[in-house]
């Protein structure tokens, strides 16, 4: 029988305290698996694939972001004043310390998708060889002149307006964008799945019900320019085997052909054991797609030729 809890811990920002939650299964876990959620969501649209995992042996852990789940206490969208994206980096990375702690000596393997896999290219630079395995879902790399571009616009309205300043420009001129591919569009959000009723519980979350503040699109385009940097790949420990899954389909790694973009930056930077899997027709959260099974399968697979 799976156990769920939750759990808390002290953001890095020392105001917030940042709400957990762990999926434990029976007798003692053959690995640790860390989820990273991406924007505008949370730990708690995980439960199905935690649960994949956790009855194939496998303890899975993640968190709510700062702005985001049970984390943001009400202030949606917004990480903090300043030097947000390398705060809630610091909290990936405290999680992964609190689990090793908790299960000392297992294989640990991080998951992120979408902006989590950004932040969890983040931490394979700033923390080289402290996982075993690496996935990224759903993972891209808009050209440098895009990100400069969107990083000075919302930089500028942080300044004019505040960090916690809510733009429908910015949020239509990059996340709000997406959904055009897939014209005519039967909702907001219909670039994320094929499966209307993923789609449509998505959308009635109240805690995924919001928009990011500009401080928050600032601090996740320097966290993009910060992934790009070919010294900051050099950092990477180039023997952690990395897996890239995504849909054809996804906008964000534009149509696979930006999720190449960055197995390329990887290959660039030496890293040895690079694998990569596009779903035909899939958009943009496989784990949440018509075909999750087979993702979920694929993942097991992969984690089990990685680490054991």
């Amino acid at each position: 029988m799976i156990q769920t809890f939750d759990f808390s811990y002290p953001s890095s920002d020392r105001v917030h305290t940042i709400h957990a939650r762990e999926w434990v299964p029976e007798g003692r876990p053959r690995g640790m698996v860390q989820l990273v959620h991406g924007v505008a969501e949370h730990i708690g649209r995980y439960d199905e694939t935690a649960r994949f995992l956790a009855a194939r042996g496998y303890a899975v852990c993640g968190e709510d972001h700062l702005g985001h789940g049970l984390t943001a206490g009400g202030k949606f969208g917004y990480f903090g004043p300043k030097n947000g994206w390398n705060l809630v980096a610091r909290d990936v990375r405290r999680l992964r310390e609190l689990e090793g702690e908790r299960h000392p000596g297992l294989p640990y393997v991080m998951v992120g998708h979408s902006m989590g896999s950004f932040l969890t290219r983040t931490y394979l630079i700033r923390w080289p060889g402290t996982v075993n395995a690496a996935v990224l879902s759903g993972t891209g790399q808009e050209s440098p002149a895009a990100v400069a571009s969107c990083k000075a616009l919302a930089g500028a309205l942080c300044r004019l307006k505040g960090p916690d300043y809510v733009s429908r420009t910015v949020h239509d001129l990059s996340l709000g964008a997406y959904n055009r591919a897939f014209q005519p569009n039967r909702t907001p959000s219909d670039w994320l799945s094929r499966d209307e009723k993923a789609v449509d519980a998505h959308l009635a979350d109240p805690l995924c019900a919001f928009l990011p503040t500009v401080g928050m699109f600032r601090d996740m385009m320097g966290g993009l320019q910060f992934i790009a940097s070919r010294a900051n790949l050099s950092r990477m420990d180039r023997d952690t085997p990395v897996y890239f899954l995504s849909g054809d389909q996804d906008p964000v790694g534009a149509m696979g052909a930006g999720v190449r973009k960055v197995e390329g930056m990887f290959r660039s930077a030496g890293c040895r054991d690079i694998t990569v899997k596009l779903y035909p027709g899939g958009r943009h959260e496989m784990f949440h797609e018509i075909n999750r099974q087979e993702v979920l399968c694929d993942l097991l697979a992969w984690i089990e030729q990685a680490v054991h």
